[in-house]
């Protein structure tokens, strides 16, 4: 790659534009993309010089501020070349970022009938499956051969998105069925097309979320899905290049939100500083707020902290464990439900499995606590003579604050899912400082419990 950065270099320094379009056009579409990473103030150049399909396919891989930078600078007649020949749901993602005047803008260069399909696209929800699908595909009748499938492909198959599988419609645009084409290829020319159908079809729903259509990519090997409405007439389909780049977008929020910050909108070193720091002080706030409970929790058994001091020294230790097996479970959850492999409906199996690896967890974290306080007593007495209380407290405390944690990390993205919210908000930090507040209240109330008479 530096090879190929110094060769752009001196390109540009010898500001030779045949050799420079000549060198950008013999390159992979992957090549251009990271060197308008590498060299973003020339993105507009490179964009420019080279030829029309070339272009279009490079600005679709850019992420969005890319894109928006490149069309600041570009001249308007290139951009309106670029935007008549985007894909439509390439092309519908771009205005979906874009401010509206220049939405507007870009709108009026297309043609009356590529107007009418962006206005549509842009007419779903945000998040739904319509934003994503495109009108670009290849139907088929049921009563057709494959002699007049093949005919019908070779006339529009080069306008489709992808021709690895076709749809069978009714005469009211139904859809009835997909077929692979290579179960095409494989038959005689005249046999029917209604030979060939199972009946076996999987297609999303143009208001489905987005993240739903990632999972139904995932369970089904299919490069594309039809999309229909709510009388199952087909509307577009949805290719798997736009699935993956929605599933990398959702995992970076979800990421993003588990490590307790709200979700970035632009790369991380394309983002002004206050707008980063107005991101992660909210959390921070409210984390904070809760934090602030731990002390209130402390101020309330002040007495008998004062009368065993020693109950001091293991607070740390306690609520870090409490803390650590939430976020755990939190982390395992929502990952879990955004590979669907958990639902809300599933609450009580989750909570079952967690009331079990709860207490093996605190019952061993629990036992090593106890070892470690038996071990330090011979060679110090600085938990006194009553250390087997100490270490029975502490080692009680963990298995109770262990497996509190670890039905709090895992309820609470259940939880939020079912009240409509999304689990990744329930991040491991915030799990984190619950289990601290409720952690310190275990363990003063097992220190009570167990010392009251004898060292409190």
């Amino acid at each position: 790659m530096e090879e190929m950065v110094e060769q752009i270099e001196l390109l540009l320094e010898q500001k030779d534009d045949i050799k420079l379009q000549e060198y950008l056009n013999n390159l992979n579409i992957s090549d251009v993309e990271q060197l308008i990473d590498d060299l973003p103030e020339y993105g507009p150049r490179f964009i420019d010089s080279l030829s029309l399909k070339r272009a279009v396919n490079v600005f679709r891989i850019l992420d969005f501020p890319t894109q928006e930078r490149i069309i600041k600078k570009l001249p308007g007649t290139k951009i309106a070349e670029i935007v008549k020949e985007l894909p439509p749901d390439d092309r519908t993602s771009l205005f979906s970022e874009l401010h509206g005047d220049t939405v507007k803008a870009m709108i009026l260069q297309l043609s009356a009938e590529d107007r009418k399909e962006a206005l549509m696209l842009l007419g779903y929800k945000e998040d739904s499956v319509g934003r994503l699908m495109t009108p670009d595909y290849v139907t088929v009748k049921k009563t057709w051969d494959v002699n007049r499938v093949l005919a019908h492909l070779r006339k529009y198959g080069k306008n489709s998105e992808t021709i690895d599988v076709l749809y069978v419609i009714d005469s009211s645009g139904v859809l009835v069925d997909d077929i692979r084409i290579r179960d095409i290829l494989l038959v005689e020319p005249e046999t029917k097309i209604s030979a060939l159908m199972d009946n076996r079809l999987i297609a999303l729903n143009v208001n489905d979320p987005q993240e739903e259509a990632i999972n139904v990519f995932r369970m089904n090997n299919r490069t594309a899905l039809p999309v229909t409405d709510d009388n199952n007439i087909l509307l577009g389909i949805v290719t798997v290049d736009d699935i993956l780049w929605i599933a990398n977008e959702e995992y970076t929020e979800d990421i993003q939100k588990i490590g307790g910050t709200e979700a970035l909108d632009e790369p991380y070193m394309d983002m002004p500083l206050l707008k980063l720091v107005k991101k992660r002080v909210g959390w921070l706030i409210i984390l904070f707020l809760g934090e602030m409970l731990t002390a209130t929790a402390m101020g309330f058994f002040e007495a008998q902290i004062a009368k065993a001091v020693v109950l001091a020294l293991f607070v740390p230790l306690i609520i870090s464990s409490g803390g650590n097996s939430g976020s755990q479970a939190s982390t395992l959850i929502i990952q879990a439900m955004a590979l669907g492999e958990v639902t809300v409906a599933d609450w009580w199996r989750v909570m079952r499995r967690e009331i079990v690896s709860g207490l093996l967890l605190g019952l061993t974290l629990g036992i090593i606590g106890f070892m470690r306080i038996y071990a330090w007593t011979l060679f110090s007495d600085i938990y006194g003579p009553h250390w087997i209380l100490v270490g029975l407290t502490v080692g009680i405390a963990l298995v109770g604050v262990v497996l509190w944690g670890s039905l709090a990390g895992s309820m609470l993205p259940l939880l939020l899912k079912k009240l409509g919210a999304d689990p990744a908000t329930s991040s491991a930090p915030f799990v984190a400082t619950l289990v601290d507040v409720t952690g310190l209240i275990i363990y003063f109330t097992i220190a009570v419990t167990l010392m009251r008479g004898v060292m409190l």
